[in-house]
């Protein structure tokens, strides 16, 4: 029984160091709620380690003979503290080291400095002959995940039947400018910057398509400006309500191939990405003063990049390069809290909406489906064979459907009116 004992006790003191360890990131996070001084949250979490360390392994070591005692009390800390100080310092104090990657300008890009304080990138596609007088503006996803030159490329083919075609970087994103207070973005700030815009453009009315997140900020403007909105097209919409993205799950990462997920999710749960992650959701202003713009964004363009296969019905494609991702601008936003509900006034908005939803989509089906039911008269228009990035992988009846829309023209598909998916749907429930 005494060497069960002793290795009973042995595995106490163990555990006894790791607890001090343990409290030593507690103190680190809990400190940073309450200072944004790395220095100050740093050194928290020492004098939680040596404190802590230190009277664990004292009231797991009670049951040694004195002399024992007095040496385990005296070393194991010191050992807990020399091993774990040198580690902290080469991973959750080691810059992260990415490289960062400007992102490259779009043909014709310009800026907007809006009376809201943001200095946003954006670029028109020009209408061809005739100019309707209602524009078209694009809103992309994330948030914080730039879709500019995409938007040109793709949405600008709209041009065609008489849009002009806006498309920006949101606040913190792309080519557009980063907030010194990272507490900056809310879903408010990006509704008063796309307020801002339209007033910008000079158009009494715009017609708004928004890609994922983008047509979270689509519904929350409907619903904060009716009357400025004349058509909506919501592209494999993100969660009709900000407050309910932590329901809607992470399947883009589930969606990869196993070797291409552990890549992710290993610069995902690295030391100081994991850290910097959880000083953003205690505070911002901490995490920001930790790890800045540069060093997040470009640890969240390798994670993006990696993990576009997600986005298609092909998960075997190739990784899709993406640059300038705003790592502050998706944590922040998501995490707003204060953020209105629009679906009360959505219940009442009389815009005509288009709901467009791919078969093998990562974000649940039962977003697209509140979508539909809580719009007066929308359209849900189920796309076979298209993921995501349906604009991407099924172009043509895609594009096909939006004007059809926008032209008020007979749709090329007809709209889904049930409530459960098509048989051959392979995406998120």
């Amino acid at each position: 029984m005494r060497p069960l004992r002793a290795i009973g006790r042995a595995v106490l003191i163990a555990l006894a160091a790791l607890l001090g360890v343990v409290a030593a990131l507690a103190a680190f996070i809990g400190a940073a709620a309450i200072t944004t001084r790395p220095a100050l949250f740093t050194l928290a979490g020492l004098a939680a380690l040596a404190l802590g360390t230190t009277g664990l392994v004292a009231l797991a070591s009670r049951g040694l003979a004195p002399p024992r005692r007095r040496a385990v009390r005296r070393l194991v800390p010191a050992a807990t503290i020399a091993a774990t100080v040198p580690a902290a310092a080469l991973t959750i104090f080691q810059p992260l080291g990415d490289p960062y990657h400007p992102p490259t300008p779009v043909p014709g890009q310009q800026t907007w400095d809006l009376p809201t304080g943001s200095r946003l990138a954006y670029a028109r596609a020009p209408a061809r002959g005739a100019a309707r007088p209602t524009p078209i503006v694009y809103l992309h996803g994330g948030p914080g995940v730039s879709e500019l030159p995409e938007a040109v490329a793709h949405f600008g083919r709209l041009a065609a039947d008489g849009y002009d075609v806006y498309a920006y970087d949101q606040i913190g994103t792309g080519r557009s400018a980063r907030l010194a207070d990272p507490t900056g973005y809310t879903l408010a700030r990006h509704v008063a910057d796309l307020e801002a815009a339209r007033e910008r453009i000079g158009a009494e009315r715009v017609i708004l398509i928004g890609h994922s997140w983008g047509a979270t900020l689509a519904a929350a403007y409907l619903a904060a400006h009716p009357e400025r909105v004349a058509k909506v097209v919501f592209s494999s919409p993100g969660a009709l309500a900000l407050h309910d993205y932590g329901t809607t799950g992470t399947g883009i990462v589930d969606r990869l191939p196993a070797e291409r997920r552990g890549r992710v999710n290993a610069l995902l749960y690295q030391p100081r990405a994991t850290a910097a992650w959880a000083l953003t959701q205690v505070n911002p202003r901490a995490a920001h003063a930790f790890a800045g713009d540069r060093e997040l964004d470009a640890r969240f363009d390798r994670i993006t990049s990696l993990a576009t296969p997600g986005l298609f019905c092909d998960t075997a494609t190739d990784p899709l390069p993406v640059d300038g991702t705003g790592f502050y601008a998706n944590q922040v936003t998501l995490m707003d809290r204060d953020a209105a509900d629009p679906r009360p006034a959505l219940r009442a908005a009389r815009a005509p909406a288009l709901i467009l939803k791919g078969a093998c989509d990562y974000l649940p089906w039962r977003i697209a489906i509140e979508y539909r039911d809580t719009l007066p008269g929308a359209a849900l228009v189920y796309l076979p064979g298209a993921g995501h990035q349906a604009y991407l992988e099924q172009p043509g009846p895609y594009f096909a459907t939006v004007r059809a829309f926008l032209l008020d023209q007979p749709p090329p598909i007809a709209p889904h009116t049930g409530a459960e998916p098509p048989a051959d749907y392979a995406g998120a429930r």
